[in-house]
This record gives structure tokens, C-alpha cells and sequence, in this order.
């Protein structure tokens, strides 16, 4: 990260026997993915803007388990929440915030039978909390009138039931949302999930990203919104994939706000 970003650990708030309001939980991607590092700094942004006390793990932050479990491996995911929830706990963690809808998922629904009981927030809707109690505002800017798409990512739309979060803040920098045909609980995949992000394309006639990426540039977008990591990058590659769209931007929705705002 830049040097003008404060960004402290869970270790040194409590050298300073400080406890902040929220936790970020980075991911794996938000840390080490180029593309997402933008993400990651985009929303810190807005953390600072809006004031909120936040720290991260640092080094001390492994993966959550989630593409191992969904690769059928349990063993290593329990060995990778067990390690994640004693560093947690031990810091006594209450509210986690992330930009990973996959994180967000397996933090929220997968570590209490293992001992790690949290509040855990996706960042669309932590942004929209802030909103309303007033700690953050925006305009259009850049973005006013603008034509944008938002594609759900599986695990923040079916899988825990968050479509409108995203949307409020889209429709709040008075851009014109539109919907695609397979859209909320009809959504598409984009083909990264359940670890599929990591392992070589099988036999087929089309790659699922480039499907969901058609999905989305048939509404005729300027940008393409997503609120997840694995999501941006597979409609990245999918607008890659056609040559006369390579225009359309694919943004999370963090970087929207942050943009809106010259942060």
C-alpha cells in the first residue's frame, strides 16, 4: 500500500490498548491480486474519509479455507479456520468487514460451529450504513447519468440473500442502474467460484465468464459493477474476450464511491 494510507494492525491498536470499530478482513486476492489491491485501497479510503477506527490483521491473516473446502478439501479448510479463529479471538474480534463476498460467506456462516462467532459485514453494506448515519456522503461526479450494470456475485447475492446493498449505493451516485435479464436470485456465475478460479477451464464450447460477461454487455454499460474480487477479474477477461467492448470498465463498487469522491 502507499505511504499515505494508514493502515494499522490489530497488533498495534492494542500496543496502544486501543480496540477499533471494525476488523478489515483483506482476503487473499484484496492482499496479493494487483487488480484487487485497488479494491482494498479504494475502500480504506473511505474508512479514513468516513472516520471509522479500523485495523487489519497484517501478517498474521491467512486464507479463510473457503477454495479448500470447496474443492472438497475439509481437512485443510478446518485447519486454516481453526488458526484464523484463535488469532481472532484472541484479539477479540466482534465486527469483521470484507470486500470478498467469499470471505464474507465462510467467516459469516462457516466459522461459528468451529468457535469463531462474529458480526461479519460485506463492505457494500457497511458503505450504505455509513451513508445513512451521515459519516459519509457522495455525488454523481463522474459518474452522474452514467450507464452501469451490477452483476451479483453468488456468494453475496443466493448464498446470503444481499442484492439491494450494492444497488443503493450505485443509484446514489445518480447513474442510471440497469438491470440484466439474469440478474438477484437469477443471476449467472462468473465462473470463479468454488475454486473453479484456480484450476484450468474443462472441455465446453464457452467459458462461463465470457456467457455472463455477453449478460452484461447486452445492457449496453459504460461500467460494469461488481462487489467482488474473483468477479472483477472474470468480467475483466470476459470484456477482454470481445474486442470491440474493451471500453467498458469493470469497477467495484468501492471504487465508484472513492472515484465519485477524488479520493
Amino acid at each position: 500500500m502507499s505511504e499515505s494510507l494508514s493502515v494499522p494492525t490489530m497488533a498495534e491498536m492494542l500496543a496502544r490498548g486501543e480496540q477499533p470499530e471494525v476488523l478489515f478482513w483483506v482476503g487473499c486476492a484484496g492482499s496479493f491480486d494487483d487488480r484487487a489491491k485497488k479494491i482494498t485501497k479504494a475502500f480504506v479510503k473511505l474508512l479514513n474519509k468516513s472516520g471509522v477506527s479500523f485495523a487489519v490483521l497484517g501478517t498474521e491473516e491467512s486464507c479463510t479455507g473457503d477454495p479448500a473446502k470447496r474443492a472438497g478439501n475439509e481437512f485443510l479448510f478446518q485447519m486454516q479456520a481453526m488458526m484464523n479463529i484463535e488469532v481472532l479471538n484472541a484479539y477479540e474480534a466482534k465486527k469483521i468487514v470484507t470486500a470478498c463476498p467469499h470471505c464474507f460467506n465462510t467467516l459469516k456462516n462457516e466459522y461459528p460451529e468451529l468457535g469463531g462467532h462474529y458480526e461479519v459485514i460485506h463492505h457494500t453494506e457497511f458503505l450504505k450504513s455509513l451513508l445513512d448515519a451521515g459519516r459519509l456522503t457522495i455525488e454523481g461526479g463522474q459518474f452522474k447519468g452514467k450507464r452501469i450494470t451490477f452483476h451479483d456475485p453468488c456468494y453475496l447475492g443466493r448464498a446470503n440473500n444481499i442484492y439491494e446493498a450494492p444497488r443503493d449505493l450505485i443509484s446514489r451516485l445518480d447513474a442510471e442502474l440497469v438491470e440484466m435479464k439474469r440478474s438477484r436470485s437469477n443471476g449467472l456465475c462468473c465462473g470463479a467460484g468454488g475454486a473453479q478460479m484456480f484450476k484450468d477451464a474443462e472441455p465446453g464450447n464457452k467459458e462461463v465468464n465470457v456467457e455472463r460477461t455477453e449478460d452484461a454487455l447486452e445492457t449496453a454499460p459504460q461500467i460494469i459493477a461488481a462487489g467482488c474480487p474473483f468477479c472483477n477479474t472474470m468480467l475483466t477477461d470476459g470484456v477482454k474476450n470481445k474486442e470491440k467492448e474493451s471500453e467498458v470498465r469493470v469497477m467495484d463498487v468501492a471504487e465508484l464511491i472513492a472515484n465519485a469522491q477524488d479520493l
